[in-house]
């Protein structure tokens, strides 16, 4: 169980870092998730930053727990983006069907930071 959820904190640290960066590299791929009270490019560098930040804690154990805590709650944050790209016609992630499956997604995602977050005894 420890190298297995070892891997899978990895395995997030690295999804977490990539999309972290897309934000930087690729701006404008997040500008549809925005909701238009809110300040589109600094939100979209913010939830960048964040992801980086979080993403780069997973792979220090020092850090580990609080960046654990910190992707569930981001997760948590970002859940009403992807409810609300079901609802619209044209969903920003791309098609319904796609919107349909991503949402699901989410819950997996705030899962697994908790599971990530949570010590055992084999993990530290």
């Amino acid at each position: 169980m420890q190298r297995t959820k070892y891997i899978l904190t990895v395995v997030f640290g690295i999804i977490l870092i990539v999309a972290g960066l897309n934000h930087f590299i690729n701006p404008t791929s997040y500008y549809p998730f925005i909701p238009a009270f809110l300040p589109g490019s600094l939100t979209n560098y913010l939830g960048g930053a964040a992801e980086l930040i979080l993403g780069v804690g997973l792979f220090l154990p020092r850090f580990k727990y609080r960046a654990a805590i910190g992707v569930f709650w981001l997760m948590i944050i970002f859940l009403p983006l992807h409810i609300i790209d079901t609802l619209r016609t044209h969903p920003a992630i791309g098609s319904k069907t796609i919107a349909y499956i991503r949402l699901p997604f989410q819950f997996v995602l705030i899962a697994w930071a908790w599971w990530i977050s949570k010590k055992d005894n084999l993990n530290s």
